[in-house]
């Protein structure tokens, strides 16, 4: 996993980079480290809390603890959300610098002399992450500039922002060439790494969005039904997900991988651990669920005690919470470090793909055989037994059962916002989520404010409706 230690991430290290890279693309060396420079750039803090922080805070999964006074994350968590958001600016900007990289990589590395099939598998490693960046962005600010050239000339950046339609084809496309030119699976040193398999169940995912409900199926379909060949399939336990020694197994379809130094270690144990609560345990006690989403899990559900701890033991005795708090990412070895947790953040899981297919297939024909077995394989890990298998379901309640399942499915990993989007449901859940006194809802909230730092620089922006 030499892809998130800082010696591979050379355009990290040089600022001037957009301007100056004549002199470095030359050899196979330089191909990987500009590949590798991307992977760092989801690394280092996008999905170190980034995407929970835009995705699960500004919902009714995620709430501000006593460690976390910020302003703006405050901001997001009630919807007083405007262009001058911090971390909304850094998702723009964290996401069109990982953009640029992979622009830098996609239009750089056809012209150095390498071995063929390692460099269609760079170019399929960028094209997969570059898609992966604008789907991000058109879901949490719609209309967006399309950038494909590496910025070497400055005066392509102050784009229009364009259709919604063209961007999906852009992504559409950047994820099939990755399907094409990607290894079904990864070993050794390149595991973390994209494959076909990632870029097709993220098409999947795609196809979801956009309600193109057949296409979506028929990507999906093919990898599950030979999910042996592409090595992917459900750990018996849940909890499998975030073990250092497991999570890079089956169910793992794309990861950021972290490492403590001299490799990038992941915050958010720290950020979500008790602060002051348990002799010796480093935590700020920021990110915290809610009572509500700890609530809809049944106690028979293995997957509560595997998403939140409510005591800790430590030296023989146990100390209880008032309230839940994340045990995602928790790493038991990491507890009294400063270096914080080496537990990896989940892009995709393989049970994405199941319950997308079963969603899918709902859609276009109601309930049938596949869905079913699609959502209760998810269920019969969850519960460790066929007993709460789903049956009998009109279309409607099999909808509603297969989006209550992603939300449980998926605490803290950077959905929920997308899934209530997307299925039209945030306005009226934001509505009807008052546990801590209401907050400030309003339909154009289904869209991020465009940063206010970005209208400014770049006249041709026009601002999100609502945020003006």
């Amino acid at each position: 996993m030499l892809w998130v230690m800082p010696s591979c991430d050379i355009l990290l290290e040089e600022p001037d980079h957009i301007i100056v890279t004549d002199g470095f693309y030359k050899s196979e060396r330089d191909a990987i480290a500009a590949v590798n420079s991307i992977y760092n750039r989801l690394a280092a803090r996008m999905y170190n809390r980034g995407m929970q922080v835009m995705a699960d805070l500004s919902v009714d999964d995620h709430k501000n603890g006593q460690g976390m006074p910020n302003p703006f994350l405050l901001d997001l968590e009630f919807l007083r959300v405007t262009p001058e958001n911090q971390f909304v600016s850094q998702t723009w900007q964290d996401h069109y610098d990982g953009i640029n990289r992979a622009n830098t990589a996609i239009n750089r590395i056809p012209d150095i002399e390498m071995n063929a099939n390692l460099k269609n598998r760079l170019l399929g490693e960028a094209s997969f992450i570059r898609g992966l960046l604008y789907f991000n962005l058109v879901r949490f600010f719609g209309e967006i500039p399309i950038v494909t050239s590496d910025t070497r000339n400055l005066s392509d950046l102050n784009l229009e922002r364009a259709p919604v339609t063209e961007v999906y084809q852009l992504i559409i496309q950047d994820l099939e060439f990755a399907a094409s030119n990607l290894p079904k699976i990864n070993a050794g040193n390149d595991l973390g790494r994209a494959t076909e398999g990632a870029a097709k169940i993220l098409l999947g995912k795609v196809y979801l969005t956009m309600e193109d409900w057949g296409s979506c199926i028929e990507v999906l379909e093919e990898v599950i039904t030979q999910e042996g060949a592409y090595g992917y399939g459900l750990y018996q336990d849940f909890r499998d997900n975030w073990n250092r020694s497991t999570e890079n197994g089956a169910e793992m379809v794309f990861s950021v991988q972290y490492n403590e130094p001299p490799g990038i270690p992941n915050s958010m144990m720290r950020l979500s651990a008790p602060r002051n609560r348990v002799p010796g345990l480093i935590g700020n006690e920021a990110d915290i669920p809610t009572q509500e989403v700890y609530d809809i899990f049944d106690a028979e559900d293995l997957r509560r005690d595997a998403t939140f701890y409510t005591s800790y033991e430590q030296d023989g005795i146990t100390y209880e919470f008032p309230f839940p708090f994340f045990y995602k990412y928790f790493d038991p070895d990491r507890t009294h470090a400063t270096n914080q947790s080496n537990a990896n953040v989940y892009v995709l899981r393989y049970s994405d793909a199941l319950l997308m297919l079963a969603e899918a297939v709902n859609e276009s024909t109601g309930p049938n055989t596949l869905a079913y077995e699609s959502i209760n394989r998810v269920r019969r890990r969850a519960y460790g037994n066929n007993d709460y298998d789903l049956s009998n379901l009109s279309q409607t309640e099999f909808r509603d059962a297969v989006h209550l399942e992603r939300r449980k499915e998926f605490v803290f990993e950077g959905q929920r916002w997308f899934d209530l989007v997307r299925t039209g449901k945030f306005y009226e859940t934001m509505l009807n989520h008052t546990e801590n006194g209401g907050n400030n809802v309003q339909p154009f909230h289904e869209l991020m404010p465009i940063p206010q730092r970005e209208m400014d620089t770049n006249p041709n922006l026009v601002q999100n409706e609502g945020y003006n």
